[in-house]
């Protein structure tokens, strides 16, 4: 209250300098013709307090008006209901810019929203019809296990990721529109993405060792499999023998590899987006999206990521689950 009143004064500091440049005109004046000064401080005193009465009312109003517009302030999306009445032309002008700016806002929103929505479509659509193709490659390849076609099995299975990948970087601008919280199996859907990456284990020769997971989880079902096959790929990616590891610790899913591992100095960045760090730029493939997308999914989901890492020995990723009470509750 005390910074709205210095602001008040502020905006009446002429007001309060012709008042007192007035006052200090009458009583110079009073004095040079020798009348009675009692007179004059008693007129001085009815001016002043005249002065205040007009100085609270004005300042109630004040006050008022910006509470009003503190509000407009909280609430952009409904500005133009919350605008006080104009105390003048003046303002009246400022409020029908405001209108004005306003409106044209809501069209921007409204163009950015249809634009969104037809990338999201048109991405779907290719993600789809881009997988036909794949399939049809992939049936041809089975009937030869060639190193050749092993190799073209694997780079086409880099391409559907990358595809998926696409779409669901589209989906994450509006993901709460898209989440489903239930109760998941967290064994079958750990299973459903080591097998989608059952090729990769098996030509690198790298060992997969799956231990029994607590299913007593509440999540998205397709999103939570977004993350596991994102730190999956990742893992795999920068591991070049010996294998992964994905167990549960303390409520936590944990994914341990015995890759290349992270230095200390990328670990805190490497969530944010287009970041490689070392190894992104000794692999110059590496884009710095999925980890990003991991993790932006991950907060939707309430769910904590925490990376942990040797250069040379591995990395471990653990992924510690909120209380299901809380998220069904929210």
């Amino acid at each position: 209250m005390s910074k709205l009143i210095i602001d008040y004064l502020r905006q009446k500091k002429l007001l309060l300098l012709f008042y007192l440049l007035v006052i200090a005109v009458f009583l110079v004046i009073q004095l040079l013709s020798g009348q009675e000064m009692a007179y004059a401080w008693y007129a001085v005193f009815l001016a002043t307090v005249v002065l205040l009465s007009i100085l609270l009312l004005d300042g109630r109003v004040y006050v008022r008006r910006r509470r009003i517009l503190r509000q407009c302030g909280e609430r952009l999306d409904i500005i133009c209901e919350l605008l006080p009445p104009a105390g003048g032309e003046l303002e009246a002008s400022y409020q029908r810019f405001i209108r004005q700016l306003c409106a044209r806002i809501r069209q921007l929103q409204e163009n950015a929203a249809a634009s969104r929505a037809d990338s999201l479509h048109y991405y779907t659509l290719w993600v789809h019809q881009i997988k036909t193709p794949i399939a049809a490659m992939r049936l041809v390849l089975e009937q030869d296990n060639s190193p050749e076609h092993n190799l073209i099995k694997q780079e086409l299975f880099k391409i559907e990721t990358y595809a998926e990948m696409a779409l669901q970087y589209i989906k994450l601008q509006d993901i709460a529109d898209d989440l489903v919280i239930e109760h998941c199996d967290l064994n079958t859907i750990v299973h459903s993405a080591v097998k989608e990456y059952s090729l990769l284990f098996i030509l690198r020769k790298l060992q997969l060792q799956l231990e029994p997971l607590d299913s007593n989880i509440v999540s998205d079902q397709k999103w939570l499999l977004f993350i596991i096959k994102q730190l999956l790929s990742n893992s795999l990616k920068y591991t070049k023998e010996g294998g992964i590891h994905i167990y549960m610790e303390d409520g936590c899913l944990v994914i341990a590899d015995s890759g290349i591992g992270i230095r200390s100095e990328d670990l805190p960045r490497i969530c944010e987006k287009g970041y490689t760090g070392y190894n992104g730029r000794v692999d110059q493939r590496a884009s710095g999206i999925g980890l990003y997308l991991s993790k932006c999914a991950a907060d939707a989901l309430s769910i904590e990521l925490s990376f942990e890492s040797t250069v040379g020995q591995g990395t471990t990723v653990r992924l510690r689950f909120p209380d299901p009470e809380s998220l069904l509750i929210d």
